[in-house]
């Protein structure tokens, strides 16, 4: 195995982690906040529009978004995505503080195994970006597989949105998650490429019109992704737990943006097999933890002592 004499190139990505672990903790409070907006505007009878909690939720939202746009553009997305099991964390015990929502053993065991998990990941994540500029970024987005894949999760939107949400939203959590999930497959690549453009269109050398356009496209998928997630985010968090919703959510997310950044940053090809096997153990660790956190809000433990034996002659 050759050893990479250059420090740089083998240091982890220190800056992306940390932003990625304050902005995963914020986005941690903004399910639990705004359901508790929502919960208490219902028991008013008024909207949850006008209610402060709502507002401070949402206002988290956005600097969690902020938060994680930085971290895109400052660590690879194999582990910045990953690291939102630390919000799921972080969103469980509030909620089991401000909205009751009891977090018992396995939700502890849940979040136990977030953390470890969490820890596998960055001990493996890949230590350099396999897209570096705007001409790398034109090519990949041309590329054969992720139009085909792009095209397939536009589709699917399309069918959840007119058909699916309106007939079954309000009964299947699944019909809300999915389509938060698959818009992630565009937020993500999108403030990605956002940091690979701007030093093209705000550097001082002469502004180039293809980079311009495909600066204003990008922008223009990552608004409108984010503010369809956010319509539909509040509308599962009327209809279902926010414990419930943020797990399944974290872990659809997760798997959509993984998938989508592999076809078009191919940040995988920077892992040895060693790091590519650790960091699919962390992240099923990390999921099974974000399970048994959903798991807990439901299952209802009790333990029994054994009872002692008669004695018989």
């Amino acid at each position: 195995m050759a050893f990479d004499s250059d420090p740089s190139a083998s240091s982890l990505p220190v800056t992306g982690i940390l932003i990625a672990v304050i902005s995963s903790v914020i986005n941690g409070s903004t399910f639990v906040l705004q359901r508790k907006g929502i919960l208490r505007s219902r028991d008013r009878g008024g909207s949850y529009l006008t209610d402060v909690l709502w507002w401070s939720g949402t206002l988290a939202m956005i600097i969690g978004q902020i938060g994680n746009f930085l971290a895109y553009n400052a660590a690879p997305a194999v582990i910045v995505t990953p690291l939102g099991a630390l919000g799921v964390l972080f969103g469980a015990v509030l909620a089991s503080w401000i909205l009751k929502e009891h977090l018992n053993i396995l939700g502890k065991l849940g979040c136990v195994l977030c953390c470890c998990g969490s820890v596998v990941l960055i001990l493996h994540a890949p230590k350099s970006e396999a897209v570096t500029s705007r001409l790398e970024l034109e090519e990949r987005l041309s590329d054969p597989v992720f139009v085909t894949y792009a095209l397939l999760v536009v589709l699917l939107l399309i069918t959840l949105i007119t058909w699916i949400a309106p007939a079954h939203g309000s009964s299947n959590i699944m019909v809300y998650v999915s389509i938060c999930s698959l818009l992630g497959s565009f937020t993500v690549p999108s403030s990605k490429g956002l940091g690979l453009v701007a030093p093209d269109v705000f550097g001082e050398g002469p502004l180039s019109s293809r980079a311009l356009a495909l600066f204003l496209g990008l922008l223009g998928t990552l608004a409108v992704s984010i503010l369809i997630q956010f319509f539909y985010i509040n509308k599962a968090l009327e209809c279902f737990s926010s414990n419930t919703f943020e797990a399944i959510y974290y872990v659809m997310f997760t798997s959509t943006v993984i998938l989508a950044s592999a076809l078009l940053f191919k940040e995988w090809t920077a892992l040895t097999l060693t790091d590519c096997l650790a960091m699919l153990c962390g992240l099923t660790t990390v999921c099974v933890g974000v399970v048994l956190l959903r798991i807990s809000q439901e299952a209802l433990i009790t333990w029994r002592k054994k009872e002692a034996r008669e004695k018989t002659d």
